[in-house]
């Protein structure tokens, strides 16, 4: 509540428009939503309430209604005892680092209440699922035909359960849905991006022609190929860049985690290859500051600035569908113009945060290793951003190098780190 009325008061003196809230479909949604409602009305700002929507479609319904902002409650591909917040601006991106800021500021004030005559007005869009709908069948071209097609779409039990089906069923598709029903509490359980068992089992009884996981809020896809075969966020990130070539301003962004046979195949397209850190809002940090199109994760956060302000699971896995259509080629077929090296990550667990960088032993443990693999793999050390741990990831073209050289640098770097200082 005291969030939704710091976020009002800055707002308020920003513009007059109305703010929209959204919400994945989490048991503890109705909570967040009642209380930044309110904080909001403190405020004196009026709630546009859409309910379960995917977060993309709550960055494209901001702009859609000229919204002031956007509000996501969503914790994506977790479990449903966690939960969150995200803000978007009224273009669909996150908010300047400046109304953050103030909003900070706002978040340290005692709360006060505007006037009764003053408090903001709570309305619901009930036309929401459908212009977001329509949206996304609009991302692909007019005369794109899906009735050949057979594909399973899994849910997650999230956002896009209401969203999805509709989605490619409209464009022709056959559809098979699973984890389409959401309780509060199942969303992301053994479905989804994150689980695509269920999926590719899917795909395999029903003779799909392919497979569609989204994550809880919408924002993430994987897919699994006739076959059987999970797609990641890598495969899908290079077909779509494959038949688009002439659109990317000359490069696509990865980051510290993408595969190296991603970069290989980008580079064979006549495209260079940039590494943001990991995490979609660094990928679209990097996009906008060298003015590319398009960037994603290995985890299936796709962003085509192209189509959509923000990564969008629906769109994502239209664009892999369109190449399949244009070139009257099978996922399965598309996604072996990529070949992945084999890549191992190993975490280690610690007692405490700490700077690798103050360790000059693992430095010369890790360039071991990089001389080791030569040009044709490479290594990457990465404190976690949100708990005491460090992955040592290890690529190359051999598996069984590439495991015993994680495994050998992870004891390494363990040691090192455990030894007393």
């Amino acid at each position: 509540m005291r969030l939704g009325w710091a976020a009002g008061r800055v707002l308020a003196k920003e513009g007059k428009g109305p703010v929209i809230i959204g919400k994945d479909t989490r048991i503890s949604g109705y909570m967040f939503e009642s209380a930044l409602e309110a904080g909001l009305s403190a405020a004196g700002v009026d709630i546009r309430l859409i309910g379960p929507m995917p977060t993309p479609g709550i960055a494209f319904l901001t702009q859609n209604t000229r919204a002031q902002a956007g509000i996501v409650i969503s914790a994506s591909h977790n479990p449903f005892q966690d939960n969150g917040i995200k803000f978007f601006c009224t273009n669909g991106k996150k908010l300047p680092d400046t109304i953050e800021f103030a909003i900070e500021a706002e978040l340290d004030k005692s709360m006060d209440v505007v006037s009764s005559s003053k408090l903001g007005k709570a309305e619901r869009i009930e036309d929401a699922p459908r212009r977001y709908i329509e949206y996304c069948k609009s991302r692909i071209a007019t005369d794109m035909d899906f009735s050949s097609l057979r594909i399973a779409i899994d849910c997650a039990h999230g956002a896009t359960y209401h969203i999805a089906p509709h989605v490619f069923e409209e464009l022709g598709a056959e559809v098979i849905s699973i984890g389409v029903n959401p309780d509060g509490i199942n969303i992301n359980k053994g479905y989804g991006a994150t689980a695509p068992d269920n999926l590719a089992q899917a795909v395999s009884d029903k003779q799909a022609d392919l497979g569609i996981a989204l994550d809880g809020d919408g924002d993430r896809l994987i897919m699994v190929d006739s076959k059987g075969e999970v797609v990641d966020g890598d495969e899908a990130l290079y077909i779509i860049a494959a038949t688009r070539v002439e659109t990317l301003n000359g490069a696509v962004v990865g980051t510290q985690m993408s595969n190296l046979g991603l970069e290989r195949a980008i580079e064979s397209l006549d495209l260079g290859f940039l590494r943001s850190a990991v995490g979609d809002r660094y990928v679209m940090e990097l996009l906008e500051q060298r003015g590319l199109k398009l960037g994603g994760e290995s985890s299936g956060h796709i962003i085509n600035l192209n189509l959509a302000s923000t990564g969008d699971g629906i769109i994502s896995a239209l664009q892999v569908m369109e190449s399949m259509m244009a070139s009257g080629r099978s996922l399965y077929e598309l996604k072996n113009g990529m070949i992945k090296y084999p890549q191992k990550l190993v975490n280690i667990k610690l007692d405490r945060r700490v700077n690798l960088g103050e360790f000059p032993a693992i430095g010369h443990a890790v360039k071991e290793v990089e001389n080791e693999l030569g040009n044709s793999g490479r290594v990457l050390l990465r404190p976690s951003g949100t708990e005491p741990l460090v992955r040592v990831m290890v690529e190359g073209e051999d598996d069984v190098q590439v495991n015993t050289l994680a495994h050998s640098l992870a004891d390494r770097v363990q040691q090192v780190l455990q030894s007393p200082v």
